[in-house]
């Protein structure tokens, strides 16, 4: 039978909470996850999170959205049904580029943002259907948490208390 638990420490004010990850930091205890009800200003770089890579997806979706915005124009313009408009002919579509800039980038600027979004919501689990994975609901209101994954208890305990923590949980992990 394992040992590990997994143990909570709710907080009620974000100072405190930074101060207890700092704190959990410097003395080496890995912190699993910490819930917050809104952003906390530094605490990805107090956790040692490293950069996401979502801007690389927005530009991969972006690049995708400019090609599609390509594709159609050329597909209406020039092949399926080119008009002799205003007297100009369709020649190429490359001739013609400029007057295509406009939708081309907003199906960019569409592709990227719906893409980046999509991709935000599978990478966080917050799809239909997904199993919920904040274990306090008080965390989506005013107060702040973090969870340990660990076997000694009673030192993660010490410390949260030492950090100025409201309530401590503890369950089998």
């Amino acid at each position: 039978m394992s040992t590990t638990k997994r143990i909570y420490g709710l907080y009620a004010d974000d100072d405190l909470l930074m101060d207890g990850v700092r704190s959990f930091r410097d003395k080496g205890i890995a912190i699993a996850e910490v819930y917050t009800p809104f952003p906390v200003h530094g605490l990805d770089k107090a956790l040692g999170l490293k950069k996401t890579r979502i801007s690389d997806a927005a530009f991969i979706y972006a690049l995708y959205g400019v090609a599609i915005g390509a594709l159609t124009t050329w597909y209406m313009m020039n092949h399926d049904w080119p008009q002799n408009i205003g007297g100009k002919p369709s020649f190429t579509w490359a001739e013609n580029m400029p007057a295509f800039v406009v939708p081309m980038f907003e199906l960019m600027v569409f592709c990227s943002a719906h893409m980046m979004s999509l991709t935000f919501l599978a990478v966080s689990k917050l799809y239909p259907g997904a199993k919920p994975q904040n274990p306090d609901p008080r965390t989506t209101d005013d107060k702040f948490m973090m969870e340990f994954v660990t076997e000694d208890v009673e030192t993660v305990k010490q410390l949260l208390i030492d950090t100025g923590v409201e309530e401590i949980t503890i369950k089998d992990a």
